[in-house]
């Protein structure tokens, strides 16, 4: 049975994408620590990042820190942050999100039924800053 994150990379459910190759995707949390929280998903079903291959670990990572560059960029963050927690969804994923103190890092803050709308701003906002940083190639149209 595919994870929820398998389906939405099919496409069988909505995803707010901001970076697509061949091994790794990266989507908006609906659930964001703050605006432009971004998860970077393998392609491949792994369910913890223990079982990854070193290959795909440090694929995900210098995805995750192309992303956190971006989100940087585009939000005016100190910093980027980032959690591989796994409990969530049984599908590995490394949380990133442009923060600009450690208590971002609180689950328990996420924002529930974020607005639609400034979603879709933030995705276009990581899109616009990882095409000016010269990574169009991996960036989907909205």
């Amino acid at each position: 049975m595919s994870t929820l994150f398998t389906r939405i990379i099919e496409g069988e459910l909505p995803g707010r994408f901001v970076w697509k190759d061949a091994d790794v995707v990266a989507f908006l949390s609906i659930g964001p620590l703050a605006e432009g929280h971004t998860l970077v998903v393998p392609r491949e079903e792994v369910d913890r990042w223990t079982d990854a291959s070193p290959e795909l670990m440090t694929k995900l990572t210098l995805v995750a820190q192309t992303i956190g560059q971006a989100q940087m960029e585009a939000f005016g963050a100190p910093r980027a942050g980032m959690i591989i927690a796994g409990f969530e969804i049984d599908h590995l994923h490394l949380h990133v999100w442009p923060s600009r103190s450690e208590a971002e890092y609180d689950f328990k803050r996420a924002q529930q039924n974020p607005d639609p709308a400034v979603l879709d701003s933030a995705a276009e906002r990581i899109r616009e800053a990882l095409r000016a940083a010269g990574h169009g190639e991996h960036v989907p149209a909205a």
